[in-house]
């Protein structure tokens, strides 16, 4: 006797008919508010920052735009991949194109906490303590080759990194706004590293990689290269940090419907329950997936968001913060294959 054979799923109903229902959501929720206006205004905007930085990375759109949703989001983040893939160049890219204050720290294994946040020193005029502050004051940071440095320097930026802070003795001094953190780190050259502990690896809100490019786009940078015979590339400044904060703030009016507010708990509880996985994601996983989805949806210029910005960000947000059973990281299981399996098990929510 044959097997009765599963019964099949319904198929999906089409994207513009799930984005249509969201809206008329959106649009009931929001009653006589006009924010929309002002996320079609990040959304022009969006794409102006990723025009002109596409001037300088060549054929990594869709890596431009994530690395703007982290900006909106107002999150730090790791780039991890090989050398020479333009990872330092988007970081500096970026801070030409958003107008705001950068400063570069090469970590090394001498590298102090001091040399990142500042200290106090004595003034023989004055008789007394000032404080010099260090290049953490600043819009946007990047901390080159991070896991160059050992722990106690590493450590020194875990509370500017959450609590967008610094702390000297017993005097906490406020970082710029916006302020963010672009750390890049080598795969492959482990010798004379230091793993980032884990509750740094929580307090980035993406992870993610360049990748090489393909011989079409190579030959593009090459091009461009021999055109304007230098290597510098004249970038436009788009915006400033008080127009930055503005987007980031505009960002908290999305709409976010229940549905798809359970549908994001769900991504991230059954990180926590997946048999391969010793240690799911935070609440933080949950919290970056809810600010990156609004800023995914901003710069699509909707104040809604819809299961397809969850999914689209999901990834980045969420795989970086697991950690995997010694027997399945052995058999070479990556975090990110967890995290797309569980995104095809989670039923989509309908409107």
């Amino acid at each position: 006797m044959n097997a009765t054979p599963p019964a099949e799923k319904p198929p999906a109903p089409p994207a513009d008919v799930v984005s249509k229902g969201y809206e008329e959501k959106a649009a009931k929720a929001r009653g006589s508010k006009k924010t929309n206006e002002k996320l079609e205004a990040v959304g022009r905007i969006g794409e102006a920052i990723s025009a002109e930085v596409q001037k300088v990375i060549i054929g990594k759109s869709h890596v431009i735009d994530n690395v703007l949703i982290n900006i909106l989001s107002n999150g730090n983040l790791l780039f991890e991949d090989y050398p020479g893939l333009a990872k330092t160049l988007m970081t500096n890219t970026f801070a030409d194109a958003l107008g705001c204050d950068f400063k570069r720290v090469q970590f090394t294994p001498d590298l102090l906490p001091a040399d990142i946040t500042g200290t106090n020193i004595y003034d023989a005029k004055k008789g007394e303590f000032t404080f010099k502050p260090g290049p953490i004051f600043c819009n946007l940071l990047l901390s080159d080759e991070i896991n160059r440095a050992p722990p106690k320097t590493q450590a020194a930026l875990l509370e500017a990194m959450q609590e967008k802070q610094v702390t000297i003795g017993v005097v906490t001094h406020k970082l710029p706004a916006p302020f963010l953190t672009m750390a890049t780190q080598n795969p492959v050259e482990q010798e004379g590293t230091y793993p980032l502990p884990e509750a740094q690896l929580d307090r980035f809100m993406f992870k993610m990689s360049v990748g090489y490019p393909n011989r079409a786009d190579e030959d593009e940078i090459l091009a461009r290269r021999v055109a304007r015979k230098k290597d510098d590339v004249e970038v436009e400044t788009i915006t400033d940090p008080a127009r930055v904060v503005a987007m980031q703030e505009a960002c908290e009016e999305v709409y976010v419907d229940p549905a798809v507010r359970m549908y994001m708990v769900e991504i991230v509880t059954r990180t926590r329950e997946d048999p391969r996985v010793l240690v799911g994601s935070s609440p933080r996983g949950s919290q970056a997936l809810l600010k990156t989805s609004r800023a995914a949806a901003a710069m699509s210029g909707r104040d809604f968001i819809t299961p397809d910005d969850v999914k689209s960000v999901a990834v980045l947000a969420v795989s970086h913060r697991l950690i995997l059973k010694p027997e399945h990281q052995i058999k070479g299981l990556e975090n990110e294959e967890v995290v797309s399996d569980i995104l095809r098990q989670v039923p989509v929510p309908t409107v």
